[in-house]
Order: structure tokens, then C-alpha cells, then sequence
């Protein structure tokens, strides 16, 4: 989906995705924001399912392609070897959404030994501007 969503009524809105070992190197689309909007960040970041099992290094970056291409201005190196825990975003760039729709990525980095194991759902919370 490739356009920002946003309901007509005052509630939260959420975008939601799965990511796994195998998403490693690659950027994911976990979707669109839309223009104004807010970033609930203690709601926002990612469930570890899986732990996922690389040698050295087991992470993921979440962040905004908004033309500047930052890919952890919310997440930077979030950890990802401990199933059943929820990492919150870590960074205060980008909670506000001003210009225009934004596409949030996420981006698996895993080092050393390959990994066999590994999934997670990235969460982001936010609230449009629909007050007007």
C-alpha cells in the first residue's frame, strides 16, 4: 500500500508489520503515515516473536524514506535476541510528521553466524491531524 491511511473519525491509527531472519540486508516496507500526523512512541517500535539467532549482532533499524533516506531516524540498532519482548523506539527525530505522507521502513541487520531463527512485528502508533 503505497498511500497513507487515515479515518474520518478521533482514534488511534497503527501500522503493523512482520519482519524475519530472512528480511536480513533488505529494506521493508512497513507502510505510509500521513501528512501532520503524531508518533505515539511508547506505543511504537517491535515485538520480538522469535529471537532471532545470528552469531554477532542481531538488530533492526526504523525510520522515514522521506527523500533524506534516513532508515533509523525512529530505531537505531533496536535488539532482536530475546523473543517476547517489545523494544520501544529509541530516537526523538521524526515523531512529528509535518510536510508530507511518510514511508516507514525497517531494516534487519545481522552479523556473524547465519541466522536460522528470527521474527518480529514492527508496531508504529500515530494519530493524524483531524481536528480541523
Amino acid at each position: 500500500m503505497s498511500v497513507a491511511r487515515e479515518y474520518h473519525t478521533q482514534q488511534v491509527h497503527y501500522l503493523r508489520k512482520g519482519v524475519t531472519y530472512e528480511d536480513d540486508g533488505s529494506e521493508v516496507t512497513v507502510g505510509w503515515i500521513p501528512e501532520g500526523a503524531l508518533i505515539l512512541k511508547p506505543l511504537s517500535g517491535v515485538h520480538v516473536v522469535t529471537a532471532f539467532n545470528a552469531g554477532s549482532s542481531n538488530v533492526i533499524d526504523i525510520g522515514a524514506d522521506t527523500g533524506n533516506d534516513d532508515p533509523d531516524d525512529y530505531m537505531t540498532d533496536g535488539a532482536l535476541g530475546t523473543a517476547g519482548t517489545f523494544v520501544a523506539l529509541d530516537e526523538t527525530a521524526g515523531v512529528f510528521v509535518a510536510t508530507a505522507a511518510t514511508k516507514v521502513t525497517a531494516s534487519v541487520a545481522l552479523g556473524g553466524t547465519a541466522a536460522s531463527t528470527g521474527e518480529a512485528e514492527v508496531v508504529i502508533c500515530y494519530i493524524p491531524d483531524n481536528d480541523g
